[in-house]
């Protein structure tokens, strides 16, 4: 599958399979990432992969976490509110996930069950921590971009899914607790990945892209 086609195809994904992907291919799809680019060749990013048992103890210390109403305590700054046109797009994204469950936005309940989702790595078999050290800050979370949408791409052409989170990077201390991360490593992210539920009605959402007229300028 060709790059253009991967894009035109792939989607986030919040339903998956009870299939997880074999050890051996797991360690080629990581090796494949290393070869995203960075700043200066630093590879600042430091991967967590959790399957398994240890997924699931964590996904439930997640979601306490997250039920307890403390407030989220990012190591990133994730603070500023979207404004304007990208306030616009945000909606626009939430509309099209919960119009394809049937959830009303009125439905205040159905949506909190929607976003708690999120900590539940939406049931995938595998989820990815995207963590750096802190005092890299912009620079390295430009980092972790590109090799997270790399990695997407690779997984893409693998035939599994993924679902980008900013979510898993709002409650960081049950992750650090059971990863035993030291304290100077921030978690910016994380990615639910596994092969993909295309019976689920929530995997039928899909977004709009703006014109290539309001993204892009040319200058000659």
């Amino acid at each position: 599958m060709s790059v253009i086609a991967m894009l035109e195809n792939r989607y986030s994904t919040r339903a998956y399979l009870d299939t997880p992907a074999p050890q051996e291919l797991l360690e080629t799809i990581f090796a494949q990432a290393q070869l995203a680019p960075s700043n200066c060749n630093v590879q600042p990013w430091q991967t967590c992969v959790v399957s398994g048992k240890k997924k699931d103890a964590l996904k439930d210390d997640l979601i306490t976490a997250v039920m307890s109403g403390k407030p989220a305590n990012p190591d990133f700054n994730w603070l500023p509110k979207y404004e304007g046109i990208h306030r616009d797009r945000q909606f626009g994204s939430a509309n099209a996930l919960y119009n394809s469950i049937g959830v009303t936005r009125e439905d205040k309940r159905g949506r909190q069950l929607a976003m708690i989702r999120n900590w539940s790595f939406f049931d995938a078999p595998h989820v990815a921590f995207f963590t750096m050290d802190k005092y890299l800050d912009i620079m390295g979370a430009v980092d972790l971009g590109i090799y997270a949408q790399s990695l997407s791409l690779i997984l893409t052409e693998h035939g599994l899914s993924s679902c980008m989170q900013g979510a898993l990077g709002q409650f960081p201390d049950p992750v650090k607790k059971a990863l035993n991360l030291p304290e100077q490593r921030g978690i910016l992210f994380g990615m639910s990945f596994g092969y993909a539920d295309e019976s689920a009605p929530v995997n039928t959402t899909r977004t709009d892209r703006e014109e290539i007229a309001n993204a892009v300028s040319f200058f000659n």
